[in-house]
């Protein structure tokens, strides 16, 4: 009875030392990419906004010009520190009053942004990326953008908030900042959705599709935001995983009011037709620091899924010829 009383003992103290372990690495990783953003801030040259409100939505109507106090600050950005350190480097992505400010990339594929920072380290937290398959100057009428929900509040955990509609009519708008300037997105749609949703589908180019795509969003949405895309407008979709499971995830979208080019009918029936893009595989969640035990027991640390959709191939609704982006496999690779 002594000797497995002493060998019960010596497991547990290794499954404890090995859980501090994973604990304190975990943290580490979050200390590091929390600095190596906080640099990309600095040579960006990120504007202070603290003293900024929040500010109100689009509107097509005529009246009082109103000068954005965001948008004409982010537009003074300057990229090109930013990638002499990352090619792959975009633009900026801000929703005002959150901690959602960061570098925005695009890989050439979905994985390699999941276990890298925008400089190219390995790190659990990631960066905030484009689908690959999208355009990267946001031209697509649906942009999808993927960010790891982290357990620090980090990357685009604040997502999460906007299951109160009181959260978003204090955080209504989106920034995207790039080369070409700085473009304001309304938000529209908060909702969780099944990785089988048509939410994920891209290349929608005629009017039709684009109407059934945003009557499907509005239909999703936990709430009314009083914001109703038309099909001139472009959608960026921002997704995220909703910390239960891989069946589903957490999506904010945002329209910007009407740029979405016409595409030409003979084009149409090319680009309509197009197969459905790759997408990455998932990675599992991150573990929970309050059962840090478990985790030292055999299982892999790895971060939060950045809302990369892992099911099956969406079905198409009635009329909608857009490619849906294909089911990823899940990983157990650690980052």
């Amino acid at each position: 009875m002594k000797k497995v009383r002493k060998t019960l003992i010596v497991l547990l103290a290794v499954v404890f030392l090995g859980s501090i372990g994973v604990l304190i690495r975990q943290l580490l990783q979050y200390r590091e990419g929390a600095q190596t953003y906080s640099e990309a801030e600095e040579l960006v040259g990120l504007p202070d906004f603290s003293e900024e409100t929040a500010p109100p939505a689009s509107s097509s109507e005529t009246g009082t010009t109103y000068v954005d106090p965001y948008a004409d600050a982010l537009a003074a950005m300057d990229f090109s520190a930013l990638r002499e350190v990352n090619g792959d480097v975009l633009g900026w992505i801000l929703i005002p009053g959150t901690k959602i400010s960061y570098p925005l990339v695009q890989g050439t594929d979905n994985q390699y942004y999941l276990s890298h920072t925008w400089k190219k380290w390995n790190s659990v937290v990631g960066a905030i990326f484009l689908e690959c398959n999208n355009s990267g100057d946001f031209s697509d009428f649906n942009t999808l953008v993927y960010g790891h929900r982290m357990n620090d509040g980090s990357m685009f955990a604040g997502l999460k908030n906007y299951k109160q509609k009181s959260y978003f009519k204090s955080h209504p708008a989106v920034y995207i900042t790039d080369d070409s300037g700085t473009r304001k997105y309304d938000i529209f749609a908060a909702y969780e959705v099944s990785t089988q949703g048509d939410t994920y589908r891209i290349g929608q180019h005629s009017d039709s599709a684009k109407q059934i795509y945003i009557d499907y969003c509005l239909s999703q949405s936990l709430y009314d935001t009083g914001v109703v895309p038309t099909v001139n407008d472009r959608i960026v979709t921002l997704s995220t995983c909703t910390g239960n499971g891989h069946a589903t995830r957490w999506v904010v979208q945002a329209r910007l009011l009407g740029s979405a080019k016409e595409t030409p009918a003979d084009a149409l029936a090319q680009t309509d037709s197009a197969a459905a893009p790759e997408t990455p595989a998932e990675v599992l969640p991150e573990p929970d620091t309050s059962a840090s035990a478990s985790a030292a027991s055999g299982s892999a640390e790895n971060p939060v899924d950045a809302g990369v959709p892992a099911a099956e191939n969406a079905q198409t609704p009635a009329g909608q010829t857009s490619g849906a982006v294909a089911v990823p496999s899940e990983t157990n690779e650690t980052p």
